[in-house]
């Protein structure tokens, strides 16, 4: 990676989670949303993340395991 896409990269993560900073924050401060409820926010977004992650997983796993079946039945 050059110099170049390396900063603009970096510089992209970094406003990414100070945008989703602000938005926790706002969420907490100018709507009272309580810390608890971020949390459990929080813990839920990661959790369907995960069951995504392993669901696609599954996926390409049953597909993988098909190809193989079908390129058996042709030899």
């Amino acid at each position: 990676m050059s110099k170049k896409s390396n900063r603009r990269f970096r510089r992209t993560i970094a406003l990414g989670i100070l945008a989703l900073a602000t938005l926790v924050w706002t969420a907490v401060d100018q709507f009272g949303v309580s810390s608890d409820t971020m949390l459990q926010l929080a813990v839920g977004s990661v959790l369907i993340v995960a069951v995504v992650i392993v669901a696609a997983g599954v996926v390409v796993a049953l597909w993988q395991l098909l190809q193989r079946l079908i390129r058996r039945g042709k030899e």
